[in-house]
């Protein structure tokens, strides 16, 4: 059955980042703000906001995933195998990393509307909890001028930023109660409420991805 132009248009939105290594504090991690439930779906409870001076809002997504936080953060560590479980990408690589920073570069290839390109610095975080359990997290922001030129035929993504963070939970902290932040202007001349509606739609599909991709024993060790 073919996809509604939203339902691709969605794949836009599910855009993460490479870590390398850094050290926040609790504080640092838990400033949230501002937010309004607007659903639950597929165990996912999504938020958004708005932001001064902007029509496209800014979205969060709150679940567990059944794998300890350090295999998640593999997961997202795998930049090379985006094509493999991340939806529509079709390129993800490495660009250059230096110390707590990783450049990244992605293009996405998707039916009914022009292919998409975007490079993304980012950097990682960790946090120790109360009981010496350790938080991840990533975060990151367009950085177009570290990556390749504009080439005719792709949309150039020109803001996206955001962040995961990973908190283990249960008796052996074998699982991870994940939150996924999003902001981002997906290129091109989609209307505001398509691209509100799109991110809403993705982040459950981004959870989907990486609850299946964290079952690989490759990320176990």
């Amino acid at each position: 059955m073919p996809r509604s132009p939203v339902a691709v248009l969605a794949c836009l939105l599910l855009i993460t980042g490479a870590p390398s290594a850094r050290t926040d504090d609790g504080a640092t991690l838990s400033a949230d703000t501002g937010w309004q439930r607007v659903d639950d779906k597929d165990g996912i409870t999504l938020y958004s906001r708005t932001r001064v001076g902007s029509s496209v809002k800014e979205f969060k997504g709150t679940g567990l995933i059944g794998a300890a936080p350090v295999t998640v953060e593999k997961v997202l560590e795998d930049v090379p195998n985006y094509t493999a479980f991340m939806p529509y990408v079709s390129e993800a690589r490495v660009i250059s990393q230096s110390g707590d920073e990783t450049v990244t570069y992605q293009r996405l290839t998707v039916p009914f509307v022009s292919n998409r390109d975007y490079t993304v610095r980012v950097e990682h975080g960790t946090a120790k909890g109360p009981a010496g359990t350790v938080y991840y997290r990533d975060t990151w922001q367009t950085d177009n001028e570290a990556g390749p030129p504009e080439q005719h035929g792709l949309v150039r993504v020109k803001v996206n930023e955001g962040s995961w963070l990973l908190e283990p939970v249960g008796a052996a902290s074998d699982s991870t109660q994940a939150t996924y932040q999003i902001y981002t202007d997906s290129g091109g001349t989609l209307p505001a409420f398509l691209a509100n509606r799109a991110s809403q739609m993705a982040i459950p599909k981004l959870f989907d991805a990486i609850r299946k991709q964290a079952r690989d024993p490759k990320y176990q060790h």
